[in-house]
């Protein structure tokens, strides 16, 4: 059954699409079956995995509308064991659709239960909002990672987020956990982002924090214009590398395999 991690920060612009691609396509890298859902109406993140966004005749909206199933919308990228489910402006519309739904809040969850079972893990890229999509991507989801961009602003809307999630598991009866913050676009150079990364890891920030911190890297930036995640684009950078580590830090959160119970006495066959 796979882990369903949304990637969610109501702040734009703080590297939440490139940590949800680079995240996904490194992890599929080190062997594990990984889908990613783009819940974002600016489609980003399934632009950068080479789908047209205009030309698109089936996304992720007809699946949770009922329109067509989840088997009919899963697009393969060039990675193997790594698919996904694109997005598309029209998306948007599905918040004024939602608003007469009976367990609105739950729509994108029943959809991924149909699929949950093929993957170790499933990414939901959400929108930079608190709106109703991103209300279904946090049910849907287990777990949630925070992109934070090492400045004093985006410190600022954490404890809105997590009042959400709070909020979200009181009400809607859910067990959403934070699996940490990532701190991006990080210059070890600059003062402003060192203090802020002591500062999310001193205590401020009540979950954990990543070790793992994402530089800024015109790499990271470039990749999305070719289509593809920068492991297929400039593997050998300082973000490759950093989104590599970041995905053995996420697997490293793997509950180990239970061992069968072995008796004490086992291989004794002299017992009486």
């Amino acid at each position: 059954m796979a882990r369903v991690i949304a990637v969610c920060n109501q702040k734009g612009g703080v590297g939440k699409t490139t940590t949800t691609v680079n995240l996904a396509a490194y992890i599929a890298s080190l062997g594990r079956r990984v889908l990613l859902v783009d819940f974002d109406p600016q489609a980003n993140a399934s632009s950068a995995l080479g789908a047209t966004v205009q030309a698109l005749v089936q996304s992720i909206y007809h699946g949770v509308a009922g329109l067509v199933g989840a088997q009919q919308l899963v697009r393969p990228t060039m990675l193997f064991n790594f698919h996904y489910i694109p997005a598309a402006p029209h998306l948007a519309g599905l918040l004024v659709e939602l608003v007469e739904e009976q367990d609105r809040e739950f729509i994108l969850r029943k959809f991924l239960h149909t699929i949950r079972h093929e993957y170790d893990y499933i990414f939901i890229d959400l929108p930079p909002s608190l709106s109703l999509l991103t209300v279904n991507g946090l049910t849907a989801a287990d777990e949630v990672i925070i992109p934070v961009q090492a400045e004093y602003y985006s410190l600022e809307g954490l404890g809105q987020l997590l009042e959400t999630i709070d909020l979200i598991n009181k009400n809607l009866q859910t067990e959403l956990l934070v699996s940490g913050a990532v701190i991006t676009m990080f210059n070890k150079n600059e003062q402003l982002n060192v203090d802020v990364a002591r500062q999310m890891r001193s205590g401020h920030f009540p979950h954990p924090v990543f070790t793992t911190e994402i530089p800024r890297c015109v790499s990271l930036a470039e990749a999305p214009s070719f289509s593809r995640p920068v492991i297929l684009y400039k593997p050998y950078t300082a973000g490759a590398l950093a989104y590599r580590r970041l995905a053995q830090e996420v697997i490293a959160q793997e509950k180990p395999p239970q061992q069968p119970y072995a008796s004490p006495d086992f291989g004794n066959f002299n017992i009486i």
